[in-house]
């Protein structure tokens, strides 16, 4: 099965740190895709972390991880990437990319998922 839309990045880091995931979609189905990142933590119903626009211009992302979070664009590209600085334990979780038509980022915005989803990267925070 052809897998759309792939992260990479996740991995062990020591509280305090950084790591940056990447997520390409694939041009299989759409040539621009709005794009965002979820999270579920062990025992944890999955969570939306943020969002960006197909061309990047615009992102948020959740209260919960803003000020250490970040996401941006690798120029006009189906690339996203989530910048998670000052990492804590309790980031710790699967990380998931989520993707769909470029129309779809209005609702995106507010967590709701669009159709494509990644396999998933694991990210652990600890000492």
């Amino acid at each position: 099965q052809v897998q759309l839309v792939v992260e990479s990045g996740g991995g062990l880091v020591q509280p305090g740190g950084s790591l940056r995931l990447s997520c390409t979609a694939s041009e299989r189905m759409y040539s621009s895709y709005a794009m965002g990142w979820f999270r579920q933590a062990p025992g944890k119903e999955r969570e939306f972390v943020g969002a960006s626009s197909w061309s990047g211009a615009t992102t948020n992302v959740a209260e919960s991880v803003k000020g250490r979070f970040s996401i941006g664009r690798v120029g006009v590209t189906n690339t996203i990437y989530l910048q998670m600085d000052n990492l804590k334990p309790e980031d710790t979780g699967v990380y998931y990319c989520n993707a769909d038509h470029a129309d779809s980022y209005d609702k995106l915005r507010f967590g709701v998922p669009g159709a494509y989803w990644g396999q998933g990267t694991q990210v652990t925070v600890s000492s």
